[in-house]
Parts: structure tokens; C-alpha cells; sequence
């Protein structure tokens, strides 16, 4: 793979994709986003100056930009990463999870198909269309069991159904048309550059102006966590030794509730900042009423991939999570530039706005 479009690559996992794409590997990117509120190029500032980057700035939404954009780079691969993706924004507005992750697939896909098409025979069996999706298509879980790649899918959430009606396209269009496509199912992804309406971003950044950090219910919800390194090295394996057709679940196998999470950031910035005046953390804690429809848990069974693709993480919650909190905590520039006054750390997700 010596030339891959990344739809979406200045989003948080995207941006991680790109940068170590660029600053480990000859690879040529071809960057494309749309730069809706959560995508940032000041993300990619390390490496925006490579000669082997390029920026396009596209809406997956707009199908003729689509093909006339792959003719011109002649990409071996596409991974395509772009997607609304947070839940709570999908219960109160879910019309664009529906257009950017059902309706942007699509496109996508057509227009993928169509340049695999024109690609001399001999090139056709080595392109990939890698499609990066959630573990949430799989629904929740109860106190036991795990999520495998051929668990039935039951999404809860506008997000995760439309995340779940892209994952049945893709298959679709594999097999009905040909077109070579691996799909991964992630959990929960944390670290560097993640924009702050996730939970331990939020919790960082509330934490440190001493403002309440929300707990959902009673905060027993529990999710499995990846560093989102880890989980770019699981994606180049899938797409680099994955089987055409295939799905593979990337986790952590890093199971903690909300509550232990928040704990967990409240403990290392005691640690951290032993002068600051909102210490002990734990006690800026502030239970909410949950999210509606809010999934129990999730929880990967990634022994596929281990098996397969020799992929296990390395970073354990712990070490990952000391990492995130000691980047936010030194990237206070970044925090404050990325959050452009279309989102100021407030409540979303309560359902009263989706009419």
C-alpha cells in the first residue's frame, strides 16, 4: 500500500491514523474531510508540511467530488474513517448521522467501486476498501458475554443505527458487486487530540476549571477502553493482512465502568497538579440523569484479530490513560483552539431537540 485516501483524517482517530502513517511508514495520504466542528488540522500540524500529505477538503456528502477525487490521486486504498460519531449529538440532531454515515457510505462506495473498476486486472485484487465502524452496532450487553464479529446486530442509539446501516452497505456492496472491503468494529477509543464532548476529555478539562464532572445514572455503565494508538496499529493490520470480506472487533480488553473512569482522572490529577485548589478532584463529581436508551456495556472479544493478524494492544487503561491526561495537560493551546464556540462543554444528548 503505497498511496492511501483517509476519509476523515483530521478527526480524533483519523488525525492519529494520518500522523503515524506520515511520520513511520513511506506511505502517501491523501487527507479528506469535511472540517465539521469536531475535525481540526491543527491536528496534523507535525506532519502537514510531508510530501507525502495532501489535504482535500471534501463532504463524503457531495458524491461528484467523490470519484473525480480518487481519478486524480489514484489511491490503492481508501480507509474511510469519516462519520458522525458521537451519541449524544445523534439523540437531539440525528438527521446528519443519517446523511454523513449512511448516505456519505454510499457515495463512498460507489465511487470507490467505480475506480476499482477501471484499475488494470492485474491491480484489482490489491485494492482495499477499509470501512471503520463501533462495536455499538452490536447493541448491549448484560453482566456476561462479549461482542463477536458475528454477533447479531441490535444498535440502541440513532448513531449506532446508522453506524450499523453503513456496516451493511459495505458488506453489500462486497457482495454483490465484488468490490474487495475489510470492516473493523472498535470500542471505546481515548488518548491525545480527542475533541473534548467525550467523556475523558470532558472530565480532563471540567476538572481543571472546576466545573461538576456529570456521571451518568449512577455511572455503573461500563465500556471497554483502546488507546487510540493501539488501535491505528490494529487498523494497518486489518487492511495490510485482513481477508476481503471480513470483520474484525478491535478492544482494549480494558472493562471499567463510567464511574471508575472518572475516578481514575480524578486520582492522577491529584497526582499531577498536587497545587491545585480544586483537589481532591473526586469531589467535583456530579450525577445526572442518564442518557436516554443508554447501553449497559460493551465488551470485544478481539481473539480474531490476535489469532489471524497477530494484533494485541499494548498500552493497559492504566498506562493509556496516564498518557492522555499528561498530554492534556501540557496541549492547553490545542484544548482551547479546537473548541470554536460551537461547543462549550455543555449537556447534550437529553432527547428534547431531535423534532
Amino acid at each position: 500500500m503505497h498511496k492511501i485516501l483517509i476519509t476523515g483524517g483530521a478527526g480524533f482517530i483519523g488525525s492519529a491514523l494520518v500522523r503515524f502513517l506520515i511520520e513511520k511508514t513511506e506511505i502517501h495520504v491523501i487527507n479528506v474531510d469535511a472540517l465539521t466542528y469536531a475535525g481540526n488540522l491543527e491536528s496534523l500540524s507535525s506532519v502537514e508540511r510531508s510530501p507525502r500529505y495532501c489535504f482535500e477538503h471534501v463532504d463524503i456528502r457531495d458524491a461528484d467530488t467523490l470519484y473525480p477525487l480518487l481519478a486524480k490521486h489514484k489511491p490503492n486504498a481508501v480507509m474511510h474513517l469519516a462519520a458522525e460519531s458521537h451519541v449524544d449529538r445523534s439523540i437531539d440532531g440525528p438527521a446528519d448521522f443519517m446523511q454523513t454515515n449512511i448516505i456519505g457510505t454510499y457515495n463512498l462506495l460507489q465511487a470507490s467501486l467505480k475506480w476499482w473498476r477501471e484499475l488494470p486486472a492485474d491491480k484489482q485484487p490489491h485494492f482495499r476498501f477499509h470501512h471503520i465502524s463501533t462495536d455499538e452496532v452490536y447493541g448491549s450487553l448484560g453482566d456476561t458475554g462479549l461482542f463477536h464479529e458475528t454477533t447479531a446486530y441490535q444498535p440502541n442509539s440513532p448513531y449506532s443505527a446508522s453506524k450499523a446501516s453503513s456496516d451493511h452497505l459495505v458488506r453489500a456492496w462486497h457482495h454483490t458487486y465484488g468490490l474487495p472491503v475489510v470492516t473493523s468494529n472498535c470500542s471505546n477509543n481515548y488518548g491525545p487530540y480527542q475533541f473534548p464532548e467525550k467523556l475523558i476529555p470532558l472530565v480532563i478539562l471540567n476538572a481543571l476549571d472546576g466545573k461538576p464532572l456529570p456521571i451518568y445514572g449512577k455511572g455503573d455503565n461500563i465500556r471497554d477502553w483502546l488507546y487510540v494508538d493501539d488501535h491505528v496499529e490494529a487498523l494497518l493490520a486489518v487492511l495490510e493482512k485482513g481477508r476481503p470480506g471480513e470483520t474484525y472487533n478491535i478492544g482494549g480488553h480494558n472493562e471499567k465502568t463510567n464511574l471508575e473512569v472518572v475516578q481514575g482522572i480524578c486520582t492522577l490529577l491529584d497526582e499531577l497538579l498536587p497545587e491545585a485548589v480544586h483537589k481532591p478532584h473526586q469531589s467535583l463529581i456530579t450525577y445526572v440523569t442518564d442518557r436516554p436508551g443508554h447501553d449497559k456495556r460493551y465488551a470485544i472479544d478481539a481473539n480474531k484479530i490476535a489469532d489471524e493478524l497477530g494484533w494485541r494492544p499494548q498500552e493497559t487503561f492504566e498506562t493509556g490513560l496516564r498518557k492522555t491526561v499528561q498530554w492534556y495537560l501540557q496541549n492547553q493551546q490545542w484544548c482551547r483552539h479546537v473548541q470554536d464556540g460551537s461547543y462549550r462543554r455543555e449537556r447534550l444528548g437529553i432527547g428534547e431537540s431531535a423534532l
